[in-house]
Order: C-alpha cells, then sequence, then structure tokens
C-alpha cells in the first residue's frame, strides 16, 4: 500500500471531491496545454506544406493565419454560451444527444474519442521530434521515449485533477511566458528597423519557388493549420473540474487559454513575415523547426534560446494532458446511456474515472507503435474528430436556444449559427484537403466505432429486458437442490465440500472420473470407511457416488456430460455443482497445480442455464 501511496497519492474519500477541483490558474495547464502547445506545430505543419512556393508563401501565412484566427474567435463565444447552458459539463456528445438525439450525439461522441486519443499521440511524438531534432543521436529511440512518456503521463494524472495541474503549472507557463517575451521582442524590433529587422541568428535561406499557388494548396495550408485549433473544447467537457463559481471559474480559464492561442499564433506568423522563415524540410538534413529559427533569430543562441526550447519540448509532449482530463470524462458521459462500458462510469482511488485513463492509454500506445512514434504519419488523421465534434456541439446549441428561448436567445443562437456553418465547412475543407493523406482512416473508423456503441446499448438493453420482474417473489418449488461433487481423492479439501454439501442439501451425488492413466488411492476405495460409515454411524443419508469411465483420459467433459443430462432428466430441479479447489498464496504457485477446477467453471457457466449453480469451495493453502 505504502507503494501505491507514493506513486497514485493516497486514496480520497468521496467527500474530499471538493479539494480537488481547481481554479483558473490550474484549470490553464490541465484543459489548456493540448491547444497552447499547438502554437508549436500548428504553423510549422502549415509552413511546410508552403515549402515549394518559396518567398510567395511567407505573404500567405499571415492571411491563414488570420481566418484561422477569426474561427477560433468564433468557437470562443460560441463555446462560452455552451459553458453557461450546460454548467455540469457540455461537451459536443452531451449537447448532440440532448438536442440533436442520439445519432448526432453518437457521430459526435466516436469523432470526439478518437481525436482525444490523436491528440495524445501526436502530442507525445511532437514533444519527442522537438527533442530528437535537438540531439539526432536519439533517432533509433523515438518509439521507446514515446511509451516513457506516455508511461510518466499516466502516473502523473493517476494522482488526481489538483496534483496534475501543480505537476503542469511551471511547464506551462515558462512556455507561454517565454515564447511571448519573443513574440514582443521581435515586434518592437520589426516597429523599430520599419519592418524590415535585422535577425541576431540569420535563419536558412528559403528555396526557390517550384510550384504555383493554387486553391487546393491554399486550402490544404489552412486545413493543416487548423491543427492550432484542437483542445478549445475541453474547458466545456471539464467544467465540474472547477470550483465554485463553476461556471465563472471555466470560462475565465477559456478566455485566458484563447486570448493566450491568438497571441501566440498572430505573433509567430507576424514574425515569420518580418524575420523571412520559413519551414525547413523535416526529412532533410539541416532541419530547424520554425520555433527554433524564431527564437534564434530574435533572442540569438544564447542562455534564453535553450530555456525556451526546452520548455517547447516539455509542453509538446506534456501536451497530451488534455486528452487525460477530458477522455475519461468523455467516456463516462457516453457510459451513463449505454453505449459503453459501464465499468468507465466507476471512480477510482482519486476520485478519477480512471478506467478512462486506462482505455486512452492502451489506445494512445498502440496509435504510437503502430505509426512508430512519427508525427508527420499522425497529423493527416488529426483535427478531423475535433472538427466534426465543433459543427455538432454549435449545431446542438442552435436547436438548444430554440427550445429555450430565454432572454437574448436569438443573439446566442446566432452567435452558435455561425459557429455551426464555419466549423462545418472547416471540416468539409479538413476532410477533403487530408482524405487521402490518411484522413480516410479516421473517416473510417468513426462509423466503426458507432457501430460497437450501438452494439453495446443493444446487449445492456437485452440484458435489462431479461433481468426485469415486475412479479412478487415466487415461493412455489422451493426445495434443496440437487448437489453434485466433482472428487478425485479422499482429503481435507473433499471433507470441507462434502461438509457444505451435507448442510445444503439430503440430495447427494458424487462423481468420480476414473481414467486407465490413475494412480493411487482414489475416493472410490475410501468411500466406506471416510464417508459413508460416519455419515451412517450419525444417522445420516449416504451421498451417491457414481464412477464415470474415461477410456480416452478426458476429466472434465465427463463431468460436464453428467451434469448437463441430469439437469435434462430433473425439469424442474435446481441442480448446484460443487467445485473444490485449492488456493494458493503466491500467483507462481499456481503453475505447479491443474487448473482443472478454473477450467470446470468456466465450462459450466458457459454451458449452463438458470437451474444449474456453480459454487466454489476453496482450500486456502496455508503459509508454510
Amino acid at each position: 500500500m505504502q507503494i501505491l501511496d507514493l506513486l497514485f497519492g493516497k486514496p480520497l474519500a468521496s467527500g474530499e471531491e471538493r479539494a480537488e477541483q481547481i481554479g483558473p490558474a490550474a484549470g490553464i495547464p490541465i484543459f489548456g496545454l493540448d491547444a497552447l502547445s499547438s502554437a508549436a506545430y500548428g504553423p510549422e505543419a502549415a509552413l511546410t506544406l508552403m515549402i515549394p512556393l518559396g518567398l510567395q508563401g511567407l505573404h500567405l501565412i499571415v492571411p491563414i493565419t488570420a481566418a484561422i484566427l477569426i474561427l477560433l474567435i468564433i468557437l470562443y463565444f460560441s463555446y462560452r454560451q455552451t459553458i453557461e447552458a450546460y454548467p455540469h459539463g457540455g461537451g459536443s456528445y452531451t449537447v448532440a444527444t440532448e438536442n440533436l438525439g442520439n445519432g448526432p450525439g453518437l457521430l459526435a461522441a466516436a469523432a470526439l474519442m478518437i481525436d482525444y486519443v490523436l491528440t495524445a499521440a501526436v502530442g507525445i511524438s511532437a514533444g519527442v521530434g522537438a527533442l530528437i531534432s535537438a540531439a539526432p543521436k536519439l533517432q533509433p529511440h523515438t518509439l521507446a521515449l514515446c511509451l516513457a512518456i506516455l508511461l510518466i503521463l499516466t502516473l502523473v494524472n493517476l494522482r488526481g485533477v489538483r496534483d496534475t495541474g501543480v505537476a503542469f503549472l511551471i511547464p506551462t507557463y515558462l512556455f507561454v511566458g517565454t515564447l511571448l517575451t519573443v513574440i514582443i521582442v521581435g515586434l518592437v524590433r520589426v516597429f523599430a528597423s520599419g519592418g524590415h529587422p535585422h535577425p541576431i541568428a540569420t535563419p536558412p535561406a528559403l528555396p526557390p519557388a517550384t510550384a504555383i499557388l493554387t486553391t487546393w494548396l491554399v486550402l490544404k495550408v489552412f486545413s493543416s493549420g487548423c491543427t492550432a485549433m484542437t483542445g478549445v473544447e475541453a474547458v466545456s467537457n471539464g467544467v465540474m473540474a472547477f470550483r465554485d463559481p463553476t461556471t465563472k471559474n471555466a470560462r475565465r480559464t477559456l478566455t485566458i487559454i484563447i486570448a493566450l492561442l491568438i497571441a501566440l499564433l498572430a505573433g509567430i506568423a507576424l514574425l515569420c513575415r518580418a524575420y523571412g522563415i520559413g519551414a525547413t524540410d523535416p526529412n532533410g538534413s539541416g532541419y530547424q523547426s520554425v520555433l527554433s529559427q524564431l527564437i534564434a533569430a530574435v533572442m540569438g543562441r544564447g542562455w534564453f534560446y535553450y530555456v525556451t526550447i526546452a520548455s517547447i519540448l516539455l509542453v509538446l509532449a506534456l501536451s497530451a494532458n488534455t486528452a487525460f482530463a477530458d477522455f475519461p470524462r468523455l467516456t463516462r458521459a457516453i457510459s451513463l446511456h449505454d453505449y459503453l462500458p459501464h465499468v468507465f462510469t466507476l471512480r477510482g482511488r482519486r476520485l478519477l474515472y480512471s478506467h478512462g485513463i486506462y482505455a486512452l492509454v492502451g489506445l494512445t500506445g498502440a496509435l504510437l507503435i503502430l505509426f512508430g512514434g512519427v508525427t508527420d504519419r499522425l497529423i493527416p488523421l488529426y483535427a478531423i474528430g475535433a472538427f466534426m465534434a465543433f459543427t455538432f456541439s454549435q449545431l446542438g446549441m442552435v436547436v438548444h436556444w430554440w427550445r429555450k428561448r430565454g432572454p437574448g436567445w436569438q443573439r446566442r443562437m446566432v452567435v452558435n449559427g455561425i459557429g455551426a456553418f464555419a466549423t462545418g465547412i472547416t471540416t468539409l475543407v479538413v476532410l477533403t484537403a487530408k482524405f487521402l493523406d490518411g484522413a480516410w482512416v479516421t473517416a473510417l473508423l468513426i462509423p466503426l466505432l458507432i457501430l460497437g456503441m450501438v452494439a453495446t446499448r443493444r446487449h445492456y438493453r437485452r440484458v435489462a429486458r431479461e433481468l426485469a420482474d415486475p412479479d412478487p417473489l415466487n415461493v412455489d418449488n422451493l426445495k434443496p437442490p440437487l448437489v453434485i461433487i466433482p472428487l478425485d481423492k479422499w482429503s481435507r479439501i473433499t471433507e470441507k465440500a462434502l461438509r457444505f454439501a451435507l448442510s445444503l442439501s439430503s440430495d447427494i451425488i458424487a462423481v468420480h472420473v476414473e481414467t486407465a492413466d490413475d494412480h493411487g488411492t482414489s475416493v472410490c476405495d475410501e468411500w466406506e470407511s471416510k464417508i459413508a460409515a460416519p455419515l451412517r454411524a450419525a444417522g445420516m443419508k449416504v451421498p451417491e457416488l457414481v464412477t464415470l469411465k474415461s477410456p480416452y483420459r478426458f476429466v472434465l467433459a465427463p463431468v460436464m456430460d453428467f451434469v448437463l443430462e441430469k439437469e435434462k432428466t430433473l425439469e424442474r430441479r435446481q441442480i448446484a455443482v460443487l467445485v473444490p479447489e485449492l488456493v494458493v498464496r503466491h500467483w507462481w504457485e499456481n503453475l505447479l497445480h491443474n487448473q482443472r477446477a478454473n477450467v470446470l467453471k468456466l465450462m459450466l457457466l458457459l454451458k449452463g442455464n438458470q437451474r444449474i449453480m456453480v459454487i466454489n469451495i476453496p482450500w486456502y493453502l496455508q503459509r508454510g
């Protein structure tokens, strides 16, 4: 227990939940890391596609960033309204389900689940990718580094919301502070030099143009730049994590996150154009990230450069934490409607929905292994799910305001309507531009996930129908069951099983399977002296002993057949099968004993029916 307490913290009682709630200061690193860290790879993803345009690409980055920022502002006002309307958590799934129905709700849920898994995978791989660009010798260990960071994030998040916020506080604010310093200093130098600043460290020269500007290229650049907007929904999903006043703190946190993201994206775009900084080929020699070039150009390559780069590496790796914060809450909301296993509604030792974290870790690990932990392979799958979820959330809010028609409902409906239109168009653009590059995988996974959720709900509905019993207790045909005990030889386990059987019923059948390979004394040899004689002396009924011949040395199948045959013969009689088994002290001791008891229980459960009951008779091996 001490090791668990050290790793995950001491267990929290349900009454301590209030102490785990957070304010805006901790909410920014918990719910804003994904959005804020995207400033490190969103502009890079857009500029990389503009490498063939040469200098022309730099002039394009500002208007494309402006379009992304306009969309971001629309989403900001839309989600402020969502937080106010859904103070208990208004993620896309909740809003779409309540206002649009189960179908759109499932589509939003599937899209958002996939997006969160990709958020975790992309964040971790981007952090490791940035580390490798600074230390190329680590490249052969890319996947191992990704999995190591995933493990660290898991351990930190399993300690609870409050501890997670504290752990990520310094890296987040160091990242934001250093980048804002670079942007402010850079803009001052741009204005002071009349728009032509002299870089302290000259960035690599832009290559000559090898392609012309086309509408299709603009759409692809815009869709890649939109990866900077993932994570915007996180606060609306996690409203209940904030302390009172919940709605006010959640909206304040969202405002700070969006304001910082706008400042970072706008500043990076303006400085890239002013300093002539473009992307370099990620697969070529001498690769430098856009932010690395920008920091060096504005601040030089002194200590500040290395502190800023270190904060970027750290925050990129930790940006997956947004998925850890919201994925468990999303799976809980879905499981409350029976579309996911009910285990996702259970809270663990630190008041977390731990099984949601386990699922996220497993899926993220599988994705990292499948794609080798390389960001460029994951990016084409990214952002589609987020924008689909954005669209359904905004459409749901339009219907919400239409139904409620409270004060200012028309203005609110227009805001969410604009958000729905803008994100819907963006979804189509992103899906079209990235489809052949890998977005088809996400487009295929979403309907498959929906089918799985529908099948899960159908199962729970069938179970509920079958278990429902409106009638009062049935007291007919209440008599002791027929007890069947598989026995091998006389032992303390056998004695314990028989004593329990005699307390249940006087109608007992002891079954012994005899094979040609049997050696030593069996229960049959000692039946009269050890069992029958004491029972007769006590005036009790002696159980029936049945010996089953097994020429092919099968032991479990004859017992199984005997039980099923008895069940058919005794149409209105309950049958209790007692299974004696040895319980060892250490897991490895199981390897020293056969597992027939466990297999027999499994066979009885799979092939049995309502009138066959399986009862364990354990013998606990004492420490010797």
